[in-house]
């Protein structure tokens, strides 16, 4: 959606709902959990959340790797 400022200038207008996407896309690539962005987002169930949030989700996924492969390394030092 468009605006027109003052000057008559064509402006983008955020709408509450981009801010909203942006904050759940945010969070979860900061790595916060699911559950707590669908309580926030006012979501009945995380499924809802990670449908529509997916295309952050594969990021994520490399990032659990990494700290799985983290994990193991450590117990394997510590033997």
């Amino acid at each position: 959606m468009t605006v027109k400022n003052a000057l008559g200038r064509t402006e983008t207008a955020i709408r509450p709902y981009d801010l909203r996407h942006s904050s759940a896309t945010l969070l979860l690539l900061a790595g916060e959990n699911a559950k707590v962005v669908a309580e926030r987002l006012g979501h009945s169930t995380t499924r809802l959340t990670q449908d529509t949030y997916q295309h952050v989700l594969p990021g994520m996924q490399e990032q659990a790797a990494a700290k799985l492969d983290a994990i193991f390394r450590q117990v394997k030092k510590a033997k």
